[in-house]
């Protein structure tokens, strides 16, 4: 592929802004970054608007950016699945969340591991938790550089061999030096710019590309008809709408246990900055929906027809297709711009990620088990040089692994961390639940739904079989349902014996 000077000149210079903003951020609002809730939490003072920025950028990655449009085009409508499941977690942000901001502003709970350890008085559960965040964002992490790449090759840059990597590596390196100085105020202060820049570059898109195909009805007459609709049920099976329905269902509920999503909620000033987001993120939900018809557009441009759909570039096909209408449809210049919103699109969920990872490590693992009377300073030190491992492990993860395996982890993500949804949202609302009964729920459900993926091919959907009925159903609903099956029948049980239910250090005044 030919290289794009214009497009890349402006991706670079767009791209060393925001790296300047990473780097002066530690003066904005200034606390003691010593401290691990100033360091990790931004001090807990963003208010509406930062936070909204924030939890937007976190939540709205490159990957998605990448991956939602590729799945429309390859698998034609279920990748709308993603609109309404970024509807439905809204009305979950609204009632849950702000009990777990309550509750942690009042006992310096810096991630959902130190509330469950706080509420069942459990180190393991604590420890189990810590343990399925940290391996469900790793590959999560992976896959934002997987969109940077995706964007540098699109401009003509190399990417195979050590020259290939520079970009890569210069890009960690920056990625890593402004978190280890500024902390979570980098990626806030970044996603303001990152949010700004994907608005403008997704309206341009869903107006003028159409209006260069004669308008929207000719972009859904060059759909094939079989990609249009979801597949309507036949004899003996739900089809694609119970998929449908069950991918958004299960996605939603998992996705604000994810440890960037709950540190971008426990960055916020106030609960009741928690609920006004809730009713103003959907506007991100619209974004998603006019992202996701791109898919359509690159399949009416004949993305797949261009001379980059070469052989050996197959695996890259779908994810391509936004590059390829970009570069089809817009200007040079243009295309630089929309580059560099992806790949700072990247940027902001990376850095948020390793930073929920670093705070979980060294809260639920660090200061528990190795060393319990370390000092503030140390451990907001700690925090800071594992957040370099964690993008190290992640950069060694795309260059030494093939990325069908970061694909596959992060499928398995999604049904990992819902498995501590028992212990997360229930633990919010009530003390009947016993932290060993969770902990063998926990067990259960991430045993079951490893297994389900695995047998199925890596298909996050399986053919649940019932009675008379093929029920195709994401495998994280049937291992949080085993979960929570095996939670509920037990507690009465361990609650019988005495085992650890009176350590609960909250009360019920702290979660208002």
């Amino acid at each position: 592929m030919p290289l794009n000077l214009t497009a890349l000149i402006v991706f670079i210079v767009l791209f060393v802004f925001v790296t300047w903003l990473g780097f002066i951020a530690a003066r904005w609002r200034a606390g003691d970054l010593d401290l691990l809730h100033e360091w990790g939490l931004g001090g807990r003072r963003f208010g509406t608007m930062v936070a909204w920025f924030l939890i937007g950028g976190d939540l709205y990655t490159a990957y998605t950016f990448i991956a939602v449009p590729a799945l429309v085009f390859g698998a034609g409508a279920l990748g709308f699945f993603a609109v309404p499941y970024t509807i439905m977690i809204y009305p979950i942000l609204y009632i849950i969340f702000p009990r777990l901001w309550s509750v942690a502003h009042k006992h310096g709970f810096v991630t959902s591991a130190d509330f469950v350890r706080g509420r069942f008085g459990n180190r393991w559960l604590a420890l189990a938790v810590a343990f399925t965040g940290i391996l469900a964002t790793m590959p999560y992490i992976a896959l934002q550089l997987v969109g940077i790449e995706v964007v540098i090759g699109a401009m003509g840059v190399e990417t195979n061999g050590l020259i290939g990597d520079l970009p890569l590596i210069i890009a960690f390196v920056i990625l890593a030096a402004f978190t280890y100085t500024s902390g979570l105020r980098a990626p806030a202060m970044i996603a303001v710019v990152k949010d700004l820049l994907i608005y403008l570059t997704v309206l341009a898109a869903v107006i003028a590309v159409p209006m260069k195909l004669g308008g929207y009805g000719h972009v859904f007459s060059a759909i094939p008809p079989e990609k249009l609709l979801l597949k309507s049920p036949v004899d003996g099976t739900t089809g694609t709408y119970s998929a449908y329905a069950t991918l958004a269902l299960g996605s939603a509920f998992a996705l604000f246990l994810y440890p960037h999503s709950i540190t971008g909620i426990l960055s916020s000033s106030s609960a009741r900055v928690v609920r006004r987001n809730a009713a103003i993120l959907p506007a991100y939900s619209l974004l998603l929906g006019l992202l996701a018809l791109m898919g359509f557009m690159a399949i009416a441009i004949g993305v797949a027809k261009m001379p980059e759909f070469k052989p050996g570039f197959d695996e890259f096909k779908a994810n391509f297709s936004v590059p390829a209408l970009f570069m089809a449809m817009f200007p040079s210049w243009f295309v630089g711009v929309a580059f560099s919103a992806i790949a700072i699109g990247a940027l902001v969920p990376a850095a948020i990620m390793s930073i929920a990872t670093a705070n979980t490590c060294t809260r639920n693992i660090y200061r528990e088990f190795i060393h319990p009377a370390c000092s503030p300073a140390e451990e907001s030190q700690v925090a800071k040089i594992v957040s370099l491992v964690i993008k190290a492990g992640a950069l060694a993860f795309i260059f030494f692994l093939p990325l069908q395996y970061a694909l596959w982890l992060q499928l398995l993500g999604g049904v990992w961390i819902i498995q501590t949804a028992p212990s997360v949202m229930l633990g919010l609302y009530t003390r009947f639940l016993n932290g060993w009964a969770l902990f063998l729920g926990w067990l259960c459900g991430f045993g079951l739904g490893t297994w389900l993926v695995i047998i199925n091919n890596w298909a996050p959907v399986y053919p649940l079989q019932l009675p008379g009925l093929t029920f195709p159903c994401y495998i994280a609903l049937i291992a949080v349902a085993a979960n929570l099956v095996v939670s509920i029948v037990l507690s009465p049980l361990f609650n019988t014996i005495g085992s650890g239910q009176p350590r609960d250090i909250t009360a019920a005044v702290d979660y208002y």
